[in-house]
């Protein structure tokens, strides 16, 4: 594992590496201006990418300068005639967008690991090149994953509480205990990189055995973690932890659902930092309000942001966080200058350093 993460350093070095531009904008580099290839950014992203657009000297980018996201339909109207687009998760790029943008429209770069917010087939019908941001955030999202993990088996946002609320009384001999660790079985949902990782930082727990499930047995990374190849059945059967790494696709969507928790221990833990839709929340609700399951942590939720009178927030064994795994200074920075070197290497008729293929 020494090689692989040289590696995902070595990228995360390249991301945020401008693209070559010896000296500054010219004057007639700033007269031609004008005649660059036109992007719209939809999101305030971080420093590193914007940097990077706009020391390159060859876009004139218009940004929707804030963190909030940018209305739909003003979203439709800046697209109009651009060449580029560089957007987040929460832009549905969509025939309605791509229509409105126009056949000018050659590349998009999206700042996630995810694309299930993107219309595959309507861009592939369209030869639009896309690219994302995988693997820069592996780091992060493991630690995340680790960190909700042991808040929610540990029960450390419910104890915080009764510290700040008075319900912290006399020592008492069962109150608030939680389950270890130590000699566990893991269960990892959709074994990628993100899922060697977390198990990685979960070993030295003194975890029992890792198992797994995917599409097919992943041999290679598995052998990395001794990780066996389960069933589904049997990954809900064995795991006292069950993290979901997987992505969104037709397949996985609400994969975790009442078949799924019924099979589980009622001390098992369930922590997903994946997508939201890969859960049937109603199902887990009624896992976690019965005591079908221990526990469970999630960062990703369906809808997000999750209304506030969502009855999962009612339960003291969920522990809920705004989507937040990549949420590290040094990870989102990397993010963003990988999707702009992206987004510049396609408009440039290059290879990008990381392009989704359809």
């Amino acid at each position: 594992m020494w090689c692989s993460r040289m590696a995902l350093r070595r990228l995360q070095r390249i991301a945020v590496t401008p693209l070559n531009i010896t000296g500054g904008l010219t004057s007639n580099m700033q007269r031609e201006m004008s005649t660059l290839p036109r992007v719209y950014v939809t999101r305030q992203i971080p420093p590193e990418g914007l940097k990077i657009l706009r020391e390159s000297g060859q876009v004139q980018f218009e940004l929707w300068d804030s963190d909030d996201p940018v209305p739909r339909q003003e979203l439709l109207q800046r697209v109009k005639g651009v060449d580029g687009l560089l957007c987040v998760l929460t832009e549905k790029i969509d025939a309605e967008l791509l229509d409105a943008a126009g056949p000018n429209l050659k590349v998009l770069s999206t700042m996630s690991v995810g694309f299930d917010h993107l219309s595959l087939e309507e861009l592939k019908k369209r030869g639009i090149r896309i690219g994302y941001t995988p693997e820069v955030l592996t780091d992060a999202v493991a630690e995340l994953t680790v960190a909700v993990l042991l808040a929610t088996s540990r029960r450390l946002i419910e104890a915080t509480d009764e510290a700040k609320t008075g319900g912290w009384g006399t020592w008492r001999t069962l109150w608030l205990c939680g389950y270890e660790l130590a000699n566990s079985t893991v269960g990892i949902l959709g074994l990628g990189r993100i899922g060697v990782a977390i198990a990685e930082r979960l070993a030295p727990f003194k975890v029992k055995k890792f198992i797994y499930t995917d599409m097919e047995p992943r041999p290679e990374l598995a052998s990395a973690i001794n990780a066996e190849y389960v069933s589904l059945d049997e990954l809900a059967k064995q795991s006292d932890f069950l993290a979901v790494c997987c992505a969104l696709t037709p397949e996985t969507k609400e994969i975790c659902n009442k078949e799924l928790f019924s099979k589980m221990k009622n001390t098992s833990i369930f922590i997903n930092t994946s997508r939201g839709g890969v859960v049937n929340q109603e199902d887990l609700y009624e896992a976690l309000s019965t005591g079908q399951i221990a526990g469970a942590g999630l960062d990703v939720t369906v809808p997000e942001p999750l209304p506030t009178n969502h009855p999962l927030f009612t339960l003291k064994n969920c522990v809920i966080l705004p989507h937040i795994a990549s949420a590290s200074y040094t990870t989102r920075n990397a993010m963003s200058a990988l999707a702009a070197n992206n987004l510049l290497r396609g408009l440039r008729g290059e290879p990008m350093i990381k392009e989704l293929k359809l």
